[in-house]
């Protein structure tokens, strides 16, 4: 029987379509050695120029090493250029998002040879979200659930609003019954992921919206944890941090971008809240939960970003009580509005300033681990090695045990004054 390989690029909602790509190719097994696969789907992604050229760098590896295999290219990049990815070597079909389903059928009809097919068409307003079994995780411990895919918002820079289409959710029921089916076949922790996750819901009338759904998931018999993916802060309910501090099944763990810490930027970057609005939000999150970790994303250069400016959100990230940071430099996106903006910052400037933020950050995270020295602490088990077994907090702090334990089992750990715990 043929065997697949998945190569997975990008956020969390695209690992949980390689998910989905794995429940639609069953029965076929699945390997581990792209070399031996005879089918190797890459699921792409195209939020920078970086994104695009590494993509196309292990496309070309991939047929070098392997130039017997079928290559499929499917996710953002597809769907953004279909014709650059189709001139890739070895490629010999091109899906984009709104096909992706329709998968194991289109490879039945394309040909060993020839040119690469492309089967593009834009992303269907009317579709809600599917939601394939999740279980076939690719041997990861956590298995993510996208229950929301699109989005309908206009950050200036940001190109996945014409990749991933407008904003749809999952049927409610479809998400308890998978999140039940999921926790029934013995997973602890489940993720749930999107690409705008707090918008769910928002624009059906028959949907509950996020903290609703939350309340309708945590009482499914057996459930261990959920954790969430990222939230944008005006769509944070505050009814997600009471649900959480009610009780041990939501992670005390929420990633909420930021982008910039200075109004004026915000302003530029069309994002639809300002520094004040983020900062009464991380301290409801302190004050109801304070062992949680909060992380985000920095933009950092955007196009008219002054000195000024960028002071003023460093001063912000300073402020904070964040665990973590995700810093990006900015990268222009042909067809998003930023591309054309005056005023980008020269690339050394640009590169000193991303340095600057990543010291805060290394600052933030180290803080943050000393705050849980010698504290007791819930956990799940990831993998084991030679050297012990990697858990994960529920607050995110990732640390190794001793002991060789099975994955997938939830423990409580004692943290160290070091990198591990006890």
């Amino acid at each position: 029987m043929p065997s697949f390989y998945i190569r997975t690029f990008g956020c969390r909602a695209n690992q949980a379509d390689s998910a989905g790509i794995r429940a639609a190719l069953a029965p076929l097994p699945e390997t581990g050695d792209w070399r031996r696969a005879d089918l190797v789907v890459v699921n792409s992604c195209t939020v920078t120029h970086r994104s695009d050229r590494e993509v196309r760098q292990v496309v070309r590896r991939l047929h070098g090493g392997n130039p017997e295999a079928r290559i499929v290219v499917t996710g953002c990049y597809a769907q953004r250029d279909p014709e650059a990815v189709a001139a890739l070597p070895g490629v010999r079909l091109v899906v984009g998002n709104a096909e992706r389903a329709r998968l194991p059928e289109l490879l039945k009809e394309t040909a060993d040879s020839g040119p690469a097919r492309v089967c593009w068409s834009p992303v269907d307003t009317a579709a809600e979200c599917p939601l394939p079994p999740m279980g076939r995780t690719g041997g990861k411990t956590r298995p993510l659930v996208k229950i929301q895919d699109g989005c309908d918002s206009a950050c200036a820079y940001c190109i996945v609003p014409k990749v991933r289409g407008p904003g749809r959710s999952a049927r409610p029921e479809a998400v308890l019954a998978e999140i039940a089916a999921l926790t029934a076949a013995g997973f602890r922790e489940i993720v749930l992921t999107g690409v705008h996750l707090g918008a769910y819901g928002r624009k059906r009338g028959d949907h509950p919206d996020l903290a609703e759904l939350l309340e309708r998931i945590v009482r499914i018999p057996g459930l261990g944890r959920v954790r969430l993916s990222s939230i944008e802060p005006m769509d944070f309910d505050p009814g997600i941090i009471r649900l959480a501090a009610a009780g041990p099944v939501i992670a005390h763990h929420f990633h909420i971008p930021l982008q910039s810490g200075c109004d004026r930027i915000l302003r530029l970057m069309h994002r639809p809240y300002r520094t004040a609005r983020y900062r009464e939000l991380v301290g409801e999150i302190v004050r109801l939960l304070p062992d949680a970790a909060i992380g985000t994303d920095v933009l950092v250069g955007f196009p008219g970003e002054t000195e000024e400016d960028f002071a003023a959100g460093c001063a912000l990230l300073e402020e904070l009580p964040l665990a973590y940071l995700h810093v990006f430099p900015f990268s222009p996106r042909e067809g998003t509005e930023a591309f054309a903006l005056p005023g980008r910052v020269a690339p050394r400037a640009l590169a000193r300033r991303v340095e600057r933020v990543l010291a805060i950050g290394r600052a933030k995270s180290a803080a943050f681990r000393r705050r849980f020295a010698g504290r007791t602490l819930p956990a799940i088990t990831l993998a084991s090695g030679p050297d012990g077994t990697r858990v994960l907090t529920s607050n995110y702090l990732s640390a190794r045990i001793p002991d060789a334990l099975p994955p997938n089992r939830l423990i409580t750990i004692r943290l160290k004054t070091g990198d591990g715990p006890e």
